[in-house]
């Protein structure tokens, strides 16, 4: 496990091993993931979206279908206007 301090302005220096597990260079880019069980979790902004597939899935969940997501993003489109 590693671990590391924030500073005053919520800067954090990441560990050298996990800056290399991530692949991480300077200016690399990483987003942040509080998942349904509230564990925080991060991933590098740096890898193809193909190896991302999945990874917000919560047992139950149903698979939306491409005319579902249309749908909603239509509906979320009409409710600001």
């Amino acid at each position: 496990m590693f671990s590391t301090a924030v500073n005053d302005t919520g800067q954090i220096t990441l560990p050298e091993e996990i800056r290399e597990h991530l692949r991480l260079v300077s200016g690399s880019r990483v987003e942040f993931v509080i998942d349904e069980n509230g564990q925080v979790k991060i991933f590098p902004l740096n890898v193809a979206v193909e190896t991302l597939s999945g990874i917000l899935h919560r047992p139950g969940m149903q698979r939306a279908s491409l005319e579902d997501m249309e749908t909603a993003i239509s509906k979320g489109a009409n409710d600001w206007s």
